[in-house]
This record gives C-alpha cells, structure tokens and sequence, in this order.
C-alpha cells in the first residue's frame, strides 16, 4: 500500500521536471492533487510552445480545472518543485488552491522575495525536498554555461 505524504506527490513533481530537464526547458514540475489523485499535472514548457505562461503550475492549473470541470481549486493541493513566481503565484490564488507545497526556494523569482502574503488563505509548506528539487536546477544551468 502507499503512503501518499507530501514527499510522495514531490516525487511525482521531479518526475515532471526531469521531463522538462530532458527537454531542455527550466526544471520545473508541478502537479494537482485532490484526494490522493493526481487530476493535472505540468512541466515547464516556454521553449517548446514559444509561450512565457507556459510554466508548469498554469499548464498543471488548466489541466486540474478542465479535471474537475471547474475553475476553482480550493480542495486540492499543488506540489512545485521550485517556488512560484508572481505569475504563477497570482494564477494559484484565481483558482483558489486550497494548499501549495513546494521544494526549493526561487531567490531570483519567487513569490515570497516581493509578497509573502501574496496568496491570501492558501496554505503554504516549502522546503519538502529541496535538496533534490535544487540540484536538478543547479545541474540544468551548469549545463548551460559551458
């Protein structure tokens, strides 16, 4: 039987953004649970379609909502690798997410860096597998500066 934690599902967001990582996009993976059921899931894909909205939490966000043939969220939990930025941040808090869980810290473009408050009554736990989530961002842009 298993044990669906908080590791489980970011399991299942590295597995996304490994997908990204091979496809040469920023690893990014984010999924959509509700419970206990992965109802839409997502990988950066902004080189792939041309499109800047194309990061994993809209892609993951559309997929969930067109799931549950809704717009709104509020029941479900999303996993992110990476923390979101204001973009997606603000998608997150439009479609009512119940409760986010991300891996890694995103200095540079997280949401928290201008607004920590930015999601209202979302709740918030970071740092779930953050070691891992961070060094498949760090292997990526190593790659690219050589």
């Amino acid at each position: 039987m298993e044990v669906f934690t908080d590791e489980y599902f970011m399991a299942k967001a590295i597995e996304l953004a490994m997908q990204a990582y091979e496809e040469e996009e920023i690893p990014i993976g984010a999924l959509v649970v509700y419970e206990n059921r992965i109802i839409g899931k997502g990988y950066n894909q902004t080189e792939k379609l041309q499109d800047v909205t194309a990061h994993a939490e809209m892609l993951a966000i559309t997929a969930a909502s067109n799931s549950v043939n809704g717009k709104y969220l509020s029941d479900c939990t999303m996993y992110i690798t990476i923390e979101p930025c204001v973009m997606c941040a603000g998608a997150i808090q439009w479609s009512r997410l119940g409760k986010i869980v991300w891996g890694a810290s995103e200095p540079k473009f997280g949401f928290s860096r201008l607004d920590a408050q930015l999601l209202g009554k979302t709740a918030l736990v970071s740092g779930v597998m953050a070691e891992q989530c961070s060094d498949l961002m760090k292997r990526f842009f190593a790659s690219r500066r050589k």
